[in-house]
């Protein structure tokens, strides 16, 4: 599923089901978007911290996404029917800028 936002790249969220969960670790971080609500799970790997994240519980207008999982388009390599989408470049390219531990 992809959703779009004003002024950021495309995020493409994943039912949890085609996520490696195994894969990544856990993050106390925690965000709010005015349109989505509150973002309360996040996943890191080794060197990016908070890479992944899922809205458990969005608002009605974006349902769709809930316990879906999204990643910073980047930081992880993105390939869609077999073309590799380049890295945006957005303020979220800068691990800084991100949401942070609560």
């Amino acid at each position: 599923m992809l959703l779009l936002v004003t002024h950021l790249p495309t995020r493409f969220y994943f039912p949890r089901s085609d996520v490696r969960l195994d894969k990544l670790g856990g993050s106390a971080n925690r965000s709010h978007c005015p349109y989505k609500g509150f973002a309360e799970e996040y996943w890191s790997v080794p060197g990016v911290p908070g890479v992944a994240w899922s809205y458990p519980h969005p608002y009605p207008a974006v349902a769709a996404i809930a316990d879906r999982i999204a990643f910073y388009n980047e930081s992880v390599d993105i390939i869609v029917d077999s073309v590799f989408l380049p890295r945006p470049d957005s303020p979220f390219a800068q691990t800084e800028n991100r949401p942070r531990s609560v």
